[in-house]
């Protein structure tokens, strides 16, 4: 391996810690250690340091859950699960020093078949009935709020739990409480799969990319006279940056018809040009002035046709978005755009759920997978017509006929009306239940 692995450990500091610790003798890997104490903190943090590292490693389930669903990033994220062997200490350090009995304590983050093996594998005759198992994204104060009302009801003398922060809490409300620390044998595997697909990622890099560029020759010509020669100096004129540019990705060059051409080139390249596909190259590397603004669509695929083939798709969402935009489709179909603007959402291929959707209200698939992304991308089920609009870039009249026909089919309903002008009407608020 050429470079070291930049992993960026995020967690608790004492986590933090330990995985530096196990990390230490694997030389392939360098460590940027991140620590957090509150929830709100983690998008931040992460966002902070994204540049520096290369791959994410979270010390348990809560802040990756987090970043899943709120960090918006292609860098492959990893945690260290808890494990059985993680929980024997804690157990050892209940049962000989506390004396308090199993049937006693609640967990947490454990799934019920591993907490259940555990007791299994020690021969301890008992179940475990005190479980807050979770697989998505959930608050530590959900958790704290979990073990807390078992312990004040009096069915539990004690918590076991794998969340640093939730153990501060509850000791600071009295609740005895047990903290289970990440265990070596998991952060090892955990590192072998991260090694494994940090390799697959670098093969991924060599996937063919392909740009097809538009632009529009016409209206750089003068209104008053027209000869073709000057659309052909245009054309001459544009060639030429554009070879300049295809040399930078190391790339080739070829003409598509008048005004549009298609650059093969790398995924890798060009992830890193635009920054992992959420902006346009720089001005210097494109060489572009304000008159040479262009439309283009980005197609990765494992072969040149494929490529080729969503680099059209791209291009023609690109257009359909707004002239002078740029959009990308990956080899999995899944689009994202428009790059270089703050507002950009992704969309893949609609699942069958979605085309059913499609056929009862007429709504486009596409139409129906940018809402869909975009009430991903804001983390609510809730919106109105003018945010809509101005995520899809379409005209309110627009948006609000989409929110329309889904509340006429039973998709979406009026849940509150907001007023920002005394004398405007009021903006109505749908829930959308896609």
């Amino acid at each position: 391996m050429s470079r070291k692995i930049r992993l960026g450990l995020f967690g608790a500091e004492d986590s933090i810690e330990i995985m530096e610790s196990v990390i230490l003798p694997f030389p392939e890997f360098s460590c940027v250690s991140i620590s957090y104490w509150r929830d709100e903190e983690i998008i931040d943090k992460l966002n902070e340091y994204r540049e520096d590292v290369d791959m994410w490693l979270f010390s348990g389930q809560i802040p990756y859950g987090y970043a899943k669903k709120w960090f918006e990033s292609d860098q492959p994220m990893f945690y260290v699960p808890s494990t059985g062997s993680s929980l024997y200490r804690a157990l050892l350090h209940i049962a000989c020093q506390r004396n308090i009995p199993f049937d006693r304590l609640s967990f947490d983050t454990f799934h019920p078949s591993e907490l259940k093996q555990v007791f299994t594998e020690s021969e301890i005759d008992f179940q475990p009935k005190y479980l807050k198992h979770y697989e998505e994204e959930i608050s530590t104060e959900e958790v704290v709020h979990y073990h807390y009302q078992l312990w004040k009801e009096g069915k539990t003398l004690a918590a076991v739990t794998c969340l640093k922060n939730a153990q501060h809490a509850l000791l600071q409300k009295g609740v005895p409480s047990f903290r289970v620390l990440p265990a070596h044998s998991a952060i090892i595997s955990t590192l072998a799969l991260m090694r494994q697909t940090y390799e697959t990622l670098h093969f991924k890099d060599s996937q063919i990319a392909v740009q097809m560029i538009e632009f529009d020759s016409f209206s750089r010509l003068s209104k008053d006279t027209f000869l073709t020669d000057d659309l052909h100096k245009i054309e001459i004129k544009m060639t030429e940056k554009l070879l300049d540019y295809t040399k930078k990705v190391n790339g080739s060059l070829k003409s598509a018809g008048p005004g549009r051409y298609m650059i093969f080139t790398t995924r890798g390249l060009l992830k890193e040009i635009t920054k992992d596909f959420t902006g346009i190259p720089d001005q210097d590397i494109l060489r572009l002035a304000g008159e040479d603004a262009v439309t283009c669509g980005i197609g990765i695929g494992q072969t040149a046709y494929e490529a080729e083939s969503n680099a059209g798709i791209a291009l023609l969402h690109a257009r359909d978005y707004r002239a002078e935009s740029w959009m990308v489709v990956f080899d999995d179909k899944t689009i994202r755009g428009p790059l270089g603007q703050p507002i950009q959402i992704q969309y893949g291929a609609a699942s069958e759920h979605l085309q059913s959707i499609s056929t009862q209200t007429s709504l486009s698939v596409a139409t129906l997978s940018k809402l869909q992304a975009i009430l991903r991308k804001i983390g609510d089920k809730e919106i109105s017509a003018h945010d809509l609009a101005q995520y899809m870039n379409v005209t309110p009249r627009s948006a609000r006929r989409i929110l329309t026909v889904l509340e006429g089919n039973g998709l979406a309903e009026v849940v509150a009306e907001e007023t920002l002008h005394p004398r405007g009407r009021p903006r109505r608020i749908y829930q959308i239940k896609l």
